[in-house]
């Protein structure tokens, strides 16, 4: 018999195991989302899915089974948790063994027809679950807490609960055996510590109806909302143990993304959850069915962890993340928030060209700029410039003066320069970007005001324009490295946990291939990337190149290259839309042998986005070509 304050003390600490309960599963819930999301082609993030599926299931039905009233909802509730506890163990074993043959232990058959021996006995118990078999009634008012009765088939479950955790512990040290790397061994550490989570927080649900339970009620809450604290610290620790399988990111990007994803699901979730629930049963205390306070506690908890979130990020990343290499990610960060787009290029020029009409009083001004050695006209403010087609002649009338203009078709001609470099000599006129037309109808000089301010708008113009070229380099490039670097990235994942996986492998087939793939068609219509390609030792290429070129290897690489991406074209009318956009970059890019600007413009994309859909449309062509390859070889 409990006193009057040991009273006050269990409900308080029944509270708080229902607010520690409820966070669980919404921690699991939202780990759940995150395996699924980004490493489920992982067969350990798989089996751990499985894992938490089962958390989620026991800890959501237990949270909500302790709020309501009804004997009817109390019972249904407690026997689906069931479903998640019968499951549980076997998907134990299953992780356990994912982890074996992942450190290179693969099963010979045994381990894996124990495994799914193990979840057809968890399939029988879920059946004796519905015959009602494997728990008894429900025992509404029975200490420490409404419960379903034991049977001779629950003392059954718990014996197989218990020895199948023992096998899965048993091949977690196996696996631990099997790592070589220190990252490796303190990984697979943090996921041991992790796996007794789950096994440990669902455990006391199996005390229900024991005399234990039932003599000592302040004793067993008490355990159970320390171990329900212990379990939400340790699910965390599995899932950042997990979250490093089947993913090819740095490690500091999985931490930075599983902290981030974290902090904004499970703690804001749990946090409002528990501020709503304190505020709630306060006011219960004075005598409120209803208190105003509750959901506008809850609305405010989860703003301001959203914004304290958003302010500390960038923090912790630096604190936590980055180490030695803040400096280039910081680099890096700034480049991404600042780069000038097409977009924004497009807006500044008409800023200037605007702001040179109004200076000059003119009807219209133009901005041409250098691609790939020829002048085009970038963009037109104004009546339509009428002798675009003719701006190359131009040129002819430059000097090597920095800044002096001259009068073309009663049009003012300012070039536009870069800078001068630091390994340009004193006496090196910069290089030339383009040109800056200024139309002027009836041929006035210009006053010195005029044309110093003039000058002052065209250096603003070159510096926009020079800033442009820089950032083609860069994307070409990124796109060069960008293959390799997932090469390396990959090997690195391996290299975590797979002790078989070794720095000496190849290239994937499929980067591999895209990247011979894209020199090619970088050399469509000839060059050293078409006629010396590595393609030619395909079979497809050799058999056309027998059969219908008379042996001419380019000629038929061109033609299987041409032939690929015909495979791309979707049917119908060619349109310019979606579904249309990696043929369009293709063709017009390579088969067309259009600029980069011109295919942007032309498909209202930007430059960068243009060679992010471009990578993609490569290594569907080299994907088309892989296919033929395998039907030649298939006969």
């Amino acid at each position: 018999m409990l006193t009057g304050w040991e009273d006050n003390l269990l409900a308080g600490i029944v509270t708080l195991n229902q607010i520690l309960t409820a966070g669980i599963a919404i921690t699991a819930f939202s780990l759940l989302i995150y395996a699924l999301t980004f490493n489920l082609r992982d067969r350990v993030a798989r089996s751990f899915a499985i894992i938490l599926l089962s958390v989620v299931v026991i800890f959501t039905c237990e949270a909500i089974q302790s709020t309501v009233q009804s004997a009817d909802w109390i019972e249904l509730f407690l026997r689906f948790q069931w479903v998640g506890l019968v499951f549980l163990p076997a998907s134990y074993l299953h992780l356990s063994d994912a982890l074996l043959v992942t450190a290179g232990r693969p099963s010979r058959g045994r381990r894996r027809m124990v495994v799914r021996g193990a979840y057809l006995v968890s399939a029988g118990f879920l059946i004796l679950l519905e015959l009602g078999y494997l728990v008894g009634p429900l025992a509404a008012n029975a200490l420490p807490a409404p419960h379903l009765q034991r049977t001779i088939w629950t003392e059954i479950f718990t014996i197989y609960y218990l020895v199948l955790m023992l096998l899965a512990g048993v091949n977690f040290i196996r696996a631990f055996g099997r790592m070589l790397t220190r990252s490796g061994r303190r990984r697979m550490l943090y996921l041991m510590a992790g796996a007794t989570a789950p096994a440990l927080g669902t455990y006391p649900y199996l005390l229900f109806g024991s005399s234990f339970a039932a003599r000592y009620p302040l004793l067993f809450w008490s355990s159970a909302a320390i171990i329900n604290f212990i379990v939400g610290v340790l699910i965390i620790i599995m899932a950042y143990a997990v979250a490093f399988f089947g993913v090819s990111w740095p490690d500091r990007v999985v931490k930075s993304r599983l902290f981030k994803w974290i902090m904004r699901g499970p703690a804001t979730a749990s946090l409002a959850l528990a501020v709503l629930t304190i505020v709630r049963r306060s006011g219960e205390l004075f005598g409120l069915t209803y208190n105003a306070f509750a959901p506008v506690s809850m609305v405010a908890t989860v703003l301001i962890m959203e914004h304290l979130i958003t302010l500390a990020s960038p923090l912790w990343d630096r604190a936590l993340f980055l180490g030695g290499d803040q400096a280039e990610m910081n680099l890096l960060q700034n480049i991404g928030e600042r780069m000038l787009t097409q977009s924004d290029l497009r807006q500044f020029l008409e800023a200037i060209l605007a702001a040179v009409r109004d200076h000059m009083q003119s009807p219209s001004a133009f901005i041409a700029a250098f691609d790939n050695a020829s002048l085009s006209l970038l963009i037109n403010a104004g009546r339509p410039f009428l002798e675009k087609d003719h701006l190359s002649e131009a040129l002819q009338e430059i000097t090597e003066e920095g800044h002096k203009e001259f009068l073309w078709n009663n049009t003012w001609i300012l070039p536009l320069r870069a800078r001068r470099t630091v390994n340009m000599d004193l006496d090196q006129t910069p290089p030339l970007l383009g040109l800056l037309g200024v139309a002027m109808p009836h041929s006035q000089p210009m006053e010195p005001d005029q044309r110093q301010g003039l000058w002052l708008l065209a250096d603003r113009a070159a510096l926009a324009l020079e800033d442009r070229l820089l950032q083609q380099r860069v994307f070409r490039s990124l796109e060069e490295i960008e293959p390799q670097v997932e090469m390396i990235q990959r090997i690195r994942a391996m290299g975590r946990y797979e002790t078989t996986a070794t720095l000496s492998e190849d290239l994937p087939s499929d980067s591999e291939m895209a990247e011979k793939v894209r020199e090619a068609l970088n050399h469509y219509w000839g060059g050293p990337k078409l006629t010396e390609s590595p393609l030619m030792n395909l079979r497809v290429i050799q058999e056309t190149a027998k059969k219908e070129y008379d042996g001419n290897m380019p000629n038929a690489l061109r033609a299987i290259l041409k032939r690929a991406v015909d495979q791309i074209r979707p049917e119908g009318e060619r349109r310019f839309t979606s579904e249309w956009i990696l043929y369009n970059i293709l063709d017009l890019k390579f088969i067309e042998g259009r600029k980069v600007r011109e295919v942007a413009s032309r498909l209202a994309m930007s430059e960068a986005d243009l060679y992010r859909k471009q990578r993609v449309a490569v290594e569907a062509v080299a994907k088309a070509i892989m296919d033929m390859e395998a039907s030649l070889d298939s006969k």
